[in-house]
């Protein structure tokens, strides 16, 4: 039975140009650290953290992996690190929302999910903490709604495409596999979680809107689909609604 969707974020839920968006987000979070990190060792740093927490084994933390990489060679504790990261969301994050557009009926999709008792899941790459994620949702105009569980830094101890990952949001939520239907773009790295036992939605809002809409996401998390199962459903982020009464009846 149908208990809970999740959704992907980048690109799914939020349209925009992952290159730029990325480029303008390593150059301004490079600001902060300025003082310690030579701004042309900053983004091969901050790549290099990234791409060690992309591959935690679930024995610490997500932000612990990355900061036990980033912090190696600063003249910074872990804590005050975190604090300017912290300060650059709080402070800077929000004036990346311009370019960033959400997909039709997205609105209406949230709505219609909650009407049926379902339960939301956020369920977006935890490399970012929850305040960027929830400001990111607010840029399209999605955090209003009860969401159940967003997967973040702080909350998860692995990342897409490990099935462990979406095996830790069931247990996170108390559903089994086979009640979840997973909605994302990346026939990789969302699509997978068909190999637990849930059924799956690929959507192509982005492909119509972005030129290379995963092109960053390959570079930081892959796109290996052997043996990826087809996805049960395809089409715009508006026919969820659809399959989601294929799944109810």
């Amino acid at each position: 039975m149908l208990k809970a969707i999740l959704f992907d974020l980048d690109n799914t839920l939020i349209i925009f140009d992952e290159v730029t968006f990325v480029r303008s987000y390593f150059n301004s979070v490079a600001e902060k650290f300025s003082d310690v990190i030579p701004a042309d060792k900053f983004a091969e740093k901050l790549w290099r953290a990234t791409m060690e927490m992309q591959n935690n084994d679930g024995s610490m933390i997500n932000r612990q992996r990355f900061l036990n990489s980033f912090s190696a060679g600063i003249s910074l504790t872990q804590g005050e690190i975190w604090s300017r990261f912290e300060r650059f969301y709080n402070e800077d994050f929000d004036k990346f929302k311009y370019p960033v557009a959400r997909p039709d009926c997205a609105h209406e999709v949230f709505a219609y999910i909650q009407e049926k008792g379902l339960r939301i899941v956020i369920a977006t790459n935890p490399i970012w903490p929850l305040s960027a994620q929830m400001r990111r949702l607010s840029w399209v105009g999605l955090n209003d709604f009860e969401i159940e569980l967003v997967t973040h830094i702080d909350n998860m101890t692995y990342c897409k495409p490990r099935l462990d990952y979406y095996q830790q949001i069931c247990s996170l939520i108390g559903e089994s596999p086979q009640n979840c239907l997973m909605v994302g773009d990346d026939p990789a790295n969302d699509m997978i979680a068909a190999k637990i036992g849930m059924r799956t939605y690929l959507t192509d809002d982005s492909l119509r809107k972005v030129e290379k809409p995963l092109e960053v996401s390959r570079r930081v998390i892959g796109d290996n689909t052997d043996d990826v199962p087809p996805a049960d459903f395809k089409g715009p982020l508006a026919c969820v609604i659809e399959a989601i009464d294929n799944l109810i009846k």
